[in-house]
């Protein structure tokens, strides 16, 4: 068994896990909050509120543990079975017995499963309701006494064995070497295996004697990924520096630690960063008696706090923003002394100008399926967090080149439920191998490697254009293709006067030659000062380098700056940088409405014409200039 194969199977015992604990997480925080507010050492410290703290963590967390676990294998009477075999450990055992209500809830829906299928078909009529309760209590009854006089006992000399192990490297300090094995695994998507598997059983077993763990912030402690965020924010280059600030905005508030992970698969060696954070944060935590009354989900500075006792607030928060410090110097420092990938820089701009080269670049065992495209199902670990970005951004993208699909988002575990009712499956290339054992190869499936970069989206529309079009031979039309001369229209005449063209010039940096461009239109009383501001925003967000040598600065289609639709143009001999892309023709654009997309057409149009960039660098003339544009026809 290769090592991707290894890497599926333990990622789908993950999701597995996550899967019994993630519908649940909600009550464990509110259980956490009662904790955090009414425990004697919590903030409004409550006999009697503080009463309800030890049955709930004893009794109905395991509980629902236990019935989300059998739910998930065989519905409604799945769990129910998993809930009354999980009260058997849960009574015999003096530990919070979660690990029981996954080993129990299991097996109960699966044992129960399996008497229903051997005595469908077998029963008669009348007497179904019958079989099916005394079914079930029978089988119940069996799991309860079992789970009570043998389970329990042994899962709980398991727990005491994991839980010594652990206050042995909490006594000898070595718990925050644990981020040598915990960081790594995570980029590899098996953190919720991870979390949800070890530490939050430990944690809240640790919780319930101490009033707090630092188990809970072993793997899933945020502020390490928002560090390392900031500093390809800061350091990074082309797509991975601008597309940062974003996931650094989602980590940090939404605590989706998964929009984080590509920047680090794209240079594996700033992994030392988020690890070298969290030692950091366990060193801490570990030497000031730190951590939180539940589990830390998602990673939120909201949840970190929410989950934060009174007693640790100092410690807690010193433990966070440090580690979000480190984590930002170490990959800072990667970043700066490493020389990073540049063929990411343009990706949404190559696919931009340049969409049937990326259509010929369907995998080989993608092929032209001839149906319509009605349903595709974006995947990500959990299904609840950069999966529904992606569905969210794949559905903008599709719509734009006039399919509308449904696009839903769920875990990756329960791809395998509907590969019956979906035509395609999206997911992160380091899922690929779970999306293929999950859907036994019924549908086809893409890959993104960065959930926060829009060109990878534009690709797979390209090829999903291919892949269900009602033609194969039709080519997916590109934005500026769908605009043919008699949608682009005819433009007044005063948009690209001579007076807007200049020739042979040359500049030191990307920025005098945006500035250039907006004197210009500025002068020609096509904009406002203000839309000079709006030119240089929107190359920030999105690099106007459109390949070939041409950069095409513009602001904001809507703009209230923009008086008049308006094009300059500017040729350098010598080319200026942008972004590490030698640029040679700058066309400046001020689009007034729609004319901004007529003009965008007739631009591209001119552009692509075979020879006219060539002539365009070379020309003498103004009137040249005019006439290869070809604008105010």
């Amino acid at each position: 068994m290769d090592l991707k194969a290894i890497q599926a199977r333990v990622q789908k015992f993950g999701a597995t896990l996550s899967d019994m604990v993630m519908p649940n997480i909600g009550v464990f925080i509110g259980w956490g909050l009662l904790a955090a507010l009414f425990i004697p050492t919590g903030w409004m410290p409550n006999k009697l509120l503080n009463s309800l703290v030890s049955p709930i963590i004893t009794y109905l967390l395991p509980t629902l543990i236990g019935y989300t676990a059998g739910a998930n294998i065989y519905g409604r009477r799945g769990g129910v079975i998993g809930a009354f075999a999980t009260l058997g450990v849960v009574v015999g055992s003096n530990v919070t017995m979660l690990v029981g209500g996954m080993i129990m809830g299991p097996v109960g829906a699966l044992l129960l499963r399996k008497f229903d299928q051997k005595v469908k078909g077998h029963i008669k009529p009348g007497l179904e309701m019958l079989i099916d309760n005394f079914s079930l209590g029978i089988i119940g009854f069996l799991l309860v006494v079992i789970g009570f006089l043998a389970v329990a006992p042994i899962i709980t000399s398991i727990q005491n064995f994991l839980s010594a192990g652990v206050n042995i490297m909490m006594k000898h300090d070595i718990l925050p070497l644990t981020s040598l094995l915990v960081q790594p695994a995570q980029i590899l998507f098996l953190n919720n295996a991870i979390n949800h598997g070890i530490m939050v059983p430990l944690g809240l077993q640790q919780a319930a004697g101490a009033g707090k763990s630092i188990l809970f912030l072993v793997e899933a402690n945020g502020a390490i990924w928002l560090g390392l965020v900031l500093a390809f924010s800061v350091f990074g280059k082309g797509v991975a520096k601008r597309t940062a600030p974003g996931a650094a905005v989602i980590m940090f508030l939404g605590g989706i630690a998964e929009v984080c992970f590509p920047y680090c698969l794209m240079m594996p060696l700033t992994i030392l960063g988020p690890m070298a954070g969290n030692i950091f944060s366990l060193t801490v935590l570990s030497l000031f008696h730190g951590g939180t009354v539940g589990p830390v989900s998602p990673g939120s500075v909201f949840a970190f706090y929410m989950m934060t006792p009174k007693d640790s607030v100092l410690v807690n928060t010193v433990a966070y923003f440090g580690a979000c410090i480190v984590s930002f110097v170490v990959t800072g420092a990667i970043l700066k002394l490493s020389h990073q990938p540049v063929d990411v820089t343009d990706s949404q701009n190559a696919t931009e100008m340049a969409s049937n080269d990326v259509v010929e670049a369907i995998p080989a065992d993608i092929k032209y399926l001839g149906k319509p495209l009605q349903r595709i199902i974006f995947a990500c670990d959990a299904g609840m967090g950069s999966s529904a970005m992606g569905a969210s951004i794949l559905s903008a993208e599709l719509q734009k080149k006039g399919m509308d699909p449904q696009v839903d988002h769920m875990a990756i575990a329960k791809i395998g439920e509907e590969v019956d009712h979906a035509d395609l499956i999206v997911t992160n290339n380091n899922l690929e191998e779970r999306a293929h054992m999950m859907s036994k190869d019924q549908l086809p499936i893409l890959t993104v490697k960065n959930f926060m970069d829009r060109g990878e989206y534009k690709d797979i529309v390209a090829i999903i254009g291919k892949m269900f079009a009602q033609d194969p031979s039709t080519e997916m039309p590109t934005d500026n293709d769908e605009l043919d001369d008699q949608s682009v229209g005819t433009v007044d005449a005063d948009i690209m006067p001579e007076k807007n063209i200049v020739l042979d010039a040359s500049f030191r940096t990307k920025k005098e030659a945006i500035n250039a461009c907006a004197d210009l239109l500025i002068a020609g009383g096509y904009a406002s000062p203000e839309y000079r501001k709006e030119m240089f925003a929107r190359d920030e967000d999105v690099s106007v380098y459109m390949g070939n040598g041409v950069a095409l600065p513009h602001g904001l289609t809507m703009s209230d700056s923009i008086k008049h639709s308006g094009i300059c143009f500017i040729q350098v001999p010598q080319g200026v940088d942008f972004d590490g892309n030698k640029v040679y023709l700058i066309v400046g654009l001020a689009g007034k409405g729609e004319e901004h997309i007529q003009l965008l057409g007739k631009i591209a149009q001119s552009l692509t014409e075979e020879g006219n960039i060539d002539k365009l660098r070379t020309a003498t003339d103004k009137q040249q200039i005019i006439d290869i544009l070809d604008i105010n026809h």
